[in-house]
């Protein structure tokens, strides 16, 4: 009985100790678009994709080819790059 109490008690102080869980948003990251317009007609690759988040400061690179099914939630720390038939950078925006 009494270890039975001593753990609910644990169990409650470790609730109460932990941080928050933020759900969605990384902190410190918001993406802006302003400086992305010399992507689009590039190829769709990886260093494209690192270029893309340094300039736009997202935390999360989504591709975009065509036909691809995306979710709608807004993200303002993601930045989603649509990509043409021939693999090539069409457009870019945050969300």
């Amino acid at each position: 009985m009494r270890s039975g109490l001593l753990l609910a008690v644990l169990l409650l102080v470790g609730c109460a100790t932990t941080q928050p869980i933020v759900h969605g948003d990384i902190p410190g990251h918001t993406c802006v678009t302003e400086s992305t317009a010399n992507f689009i007609g590039e190829e769709g690759t990886s260093a494209t994709g690192a270029a893309i988040m340094r300039a736009t400061h997202a935390a999360v690179l989504r591709w975009a080819p065509p036909g691809y099914m995306m979710t709608m939630d807004f993200r303002a720390d993601r930045v989603t790059v649509r990509l043409g038939p021939d693999g090539k950078v069409t457009a870019i925006n945050c969300g």
